[in-house]
């Protein structure tokens, strides 16, 4: 390409994931596909999607992910108008892995010739540092660069560790979910590569269909190594240990660092954790989309707080730090709400408290009554959630409880489930 950066393209593609049976994100995922749960008064997806607006020369924002295509329309649709960026959902027929997934739409992805694709994961939760990214990369002149953060070394091993080399953050050595310690560095899931990354794929799927047809022709088992990859299907290709592992210490990958914050958003608990982080981000980067006030004409701010604009607040309510607050909520005289996020329509009623918990759409909490939880966003029962159409009547305290959807609570409950 010369020195030339006019014909830099760019494409995104973010794996969105699909409404999968061990769903951690229940009650909440009954309702809403998960990358459309609103985080920081955004749908989760929306955070990644509008990094991606940030990337020079940005030619289409791909999703991928096994929702139906239904389910995404509306989004897609009007998130296009808004950014002016075409984003596209695409629909996965069958498990691909996360490389594999990539591979099935190459020729989409390749439509508008990019030079670089970046690769994103919906449910992870950072500043997105992408237009910085694309410059180390382009630099270090590999194959891909993968966003990676220095992590607590007690904590590392739930993630892909990864060894890279101090001058030049080359790619040395990749381990998924080590059973001894590797490294403090971690895979964040979110990449940008050049095209080569479908030669590199393919390579992974000509390497299978090849063991498999010595596996015909010879009983010798011996040939076969790695007796876990000997099932899987020569599409189906793991970008971390297909890829990643293989491709360590070769030149072609390297790193780059993030000295921002990193989540993955598992759990409804994280979530909350991860909206404060996404206000907080907006302070930095669209602070006119928080809310101020100080209980003369509106109610009282405290922290990083968005309000939907159809949600009604009483003036003598106080609100924050980290609340988000959800289309035609409707919030009482005296209310106290910190560390929630309040979705769709959810009524709020006098001097009702409500503290490090998410209420549901619809949801109706009474006068005087509390809704909190400790606030361990890793805990099973850390933050209080309070399913679709919940009701709270007057004067009932729910502490550290998950209430599934249309319950009417008239008892205080506290450390329970209540299906």
């Amino acid at each position: 390409m010369g020195l030339m950066s006019s014909d830099d393209r760019a494409v995104a593609v973010i794996m969105v994931g699909g409404p999968t049976k061990g769903t951690r994100f229940r009650p909440l995922s009954l309702n809403i596909p998960k990358p459309l749960f609103p985080l920081a008064g955004q749908p989760m997806v929306h955070h990644p999607i509008s990094a991606c607006k940030r990337i020079p020369n940005l030619a289409q924002i791909y999703l991928v992910g096994f929702y139906e295509q239904r389910e995404f329309a509306l989004y897609v649709s009007s998130i296009s108008n808004e950014l002016k960026v075409p984003v596209k959902y695409l629909k996965e027929d069958k498990p691909h892995g996360s490389a594999g997934g990539l591979y099935k739409f190459r020729d989409l992805i390749m439509e508008d010739n990019p030079s670089h694709i970046f690769l994103l994961n919906c449910d992870v939760c950072c500043s997105f540092p992408l237009p910085e990214m694309l410059d180390a990369h382009k630099r270090y002149g590999g194959m891909g660069t993968i966003l990676v953060i220095k992590v607590s070394p007690e904590s590392a091993d739930q993630f892909g560790e990864l060894v890279a080399d101090p001058d030049t953050n080359e790619l040395l050595h990749y381990t998924e979910k080590p059973e001894t310690f590797v490294s403090d560095r971690i895979n964040c899931g979110v990449y940008v590569f050049t095209p080569e990354i479908f030669t590199a794929i393919q390579g992974v799927s000509a390497q299978r269909k090849d063991r498999a047809n010595l596996r015909r022709l010879s009983s010798f088992e011996a040939l076969q190594s790695e007796s876990a990859t000997r099932s899987l299907p020569a599409d189906f290709v793991r970008l971390d240990q297909d890829i990643l592992s293989p491709f360590a210490g070769k030149k072609q990958l390297y790193t780059y660092e993030t000295m921002d914050f990193w989540e993955q958003i598992k759990t409804p608990g994280m979530s909350l954790k991860c909206s404060g982080l996404y206000l907080s981000l907006f302070r930095h980067i669209s602070p006119h989309l928080l809310n101020q006030g100080d209980g003369t004409k509106s109610a009282t701010v405290i922290g990083d707080v968005y309000i939907h604009p159809s949600a009604k607040v009483h003036p003598t309510a106080k609100i924050g730090p980290n609340v988000s607050i959800s289309v035609n909520a409707r919030i009482g005289a005296g209310a106290r709400l910190i560390n929630c996020i309040i979705l769709d329509d959810v009524e709020i009623k006098e001097n009702a408290v409500v503290i490090h918990s998410i209420l549901g759409w619809k949801c109706s909490i009474g006068r005087w009554s509390r809704v909190q939880a400790e606030g361990d966003h890793k805990a099973k029962l850390g933050v209080t959630i309070l399913g679709e159409a919940v009701n709270v009547e007057d004067e009932v305290v729910v502490i550290n409880c998950i209430v599934l959807p249309n319950k009417t609570l008239n008892v205080s409950v506290q450390q329970e489930i209540i299906l």
